[in-house]
């Protein structure tokens, strides 16, 4: 898919291996074959993504030695280069590990913490031989199932010297949190944009600390995600967003985009549009699963679909007439406000 001129935007799509997956939940086994990497690069590539998110051990496992893990590196730089792709981030998984069962940062044990830096800094590594900046921290684990198992002032020190030690080890790096309140933890510590920007301020270096907005997250967290972005935007701290649904205050759904309120989907791309996003090489990510009973053949429609109704509600988006919308406002006519905007959406 070509790039998209929306209002002050413009749209390139980048998606992550993660989102072809083999269907397996914490009550099933997998239902479906895993595609080879190479086979996913091929898929995406077909639908139109411009870039690939990647959490370090995408890129290649996180046991090898230094050598080794350059050798990993170039070749995927080279696969990437060879289908006209880009890598987006780099994000270090440290919640999947033995060592981060109580969290990578906030652990309460120093050796914990010390394994999350250090494999941090060598998703840092990655990313500059494969070609990008950005640094995502998924804070999945640095929160408590029982609040009393973390002194919070000490896991609050912890975060921040983290975030520090990352921005001293390598000063070209820009760090986007990407928050959540709560899954897997009962609880997360910065549970919001607001919370890591904070936080970032308090750093050694707040110019290279922003977010990544993901469209779930904000809906588990009750509030609407073109909000987030917007406030985001307005801070000059969106460097990111992963577009999905949520069907209420669930687990993590990652629902198609658009694909339970396209209203609320709307108002996304909407702030998207004015907020003149991806003007400074943002990209528009998806982090959207395909339901469990999907065929193998048919297992990339998610991707296919979500991609389908952004460019729809970009066209949506270029309809509005804000004079009729700013009338509105002045009259204090939401109701009429309302219809227009739905109505719209219904293409009247």
């Amino acid at each position: 898919m070509a790039e998209i001129t929306c209002g002050k935007a413009v749209f390139r799509f980048s998606v992550g291996p993660w989102n072809l997956h083999p269907g397996a939940d914490p009550f099933g086994p997998p239902v479906r074959h895993e595609f080879d990497f190479d086979a996913k690069i091929a898929i995406f590539k077909k639908i139109g993504f411009d870039a690939i998110q990647f959490h370090d051990d995408d890129v290649c496992p996180a046991e090898l030695s230094p050598a080794a893990t350059s050798r990993a590196v170039k070749e995927m730089k080279k696969l990437l280069k060879d289908n006209g792709l880009e890598a987006e981030f780099v994000a270090p998984r440290l919640w999947e590990h033995p060592n981060t069962i109580d969290g990578g940062w906030t652990s309460n044990n120093a050796k914990e913490r010390a394994y999350a830096l250090e494999r941090s800094k060598r998703a840092i590594d990655i990313a500059n031989e494969i070609g990008t900046r950005r640094i995502v921290l998924w804070p999945a684990r640095e929160g408590t199932y029982i609040r009393e198992s973390k002194d919070p002032f000490e896991s609050y020190k912890r975060y921040l010297d983290y975030l520090n030690a990352l921005l001293t080890y390598d000063r070209g790096v820009v760090l986007l949190g990407e928050m959540k309140p709560n899954e897997p933890t009962d609880a997360a510590y910065l549970p919001t944009p607001g919370h890591f920007l904070a936080m970032g301020a308090r750093t050694k270096d707040p110019k290279r600390v922003g977010v990544l907005i993901e469209s779930a997250h904000s809906l588990l967290l009750g509030v609407d995600p073109s909000d987030d972005m917007a406030f985001s935007m307005a801070c000059g701290k969106l460097w990111g967003v992963h577009l999905n649904d949520q069907d209420g205050l669930k687990y993590d759904q990652d629902k198609s985009f658009g694909a339970v309120n396209i209203r609320r989907a709307f108002n996304q791309v909407w702030v998207l549009a004015r907020g003149g996003f991806g003007r400074k090489g943002e990209y528009v990510g998806l982090d959207v699963k395909a339901m469990r009973t999907q065929r193998q053949d048919a297992s990339m429609r998610h991707l296919e679909n979500s991609l389908r109704f952004f460019k729809d509600l970009c066209e949506a988006v270029k309809r509005v007439n804000l004079k009729t919308v700013q009338g509105f406002r002045d009259a204090r006519d939401y109701e009429a406000l309302e219809a227009y905007i739905v109505r719209l959406l219904m293409g009247k």
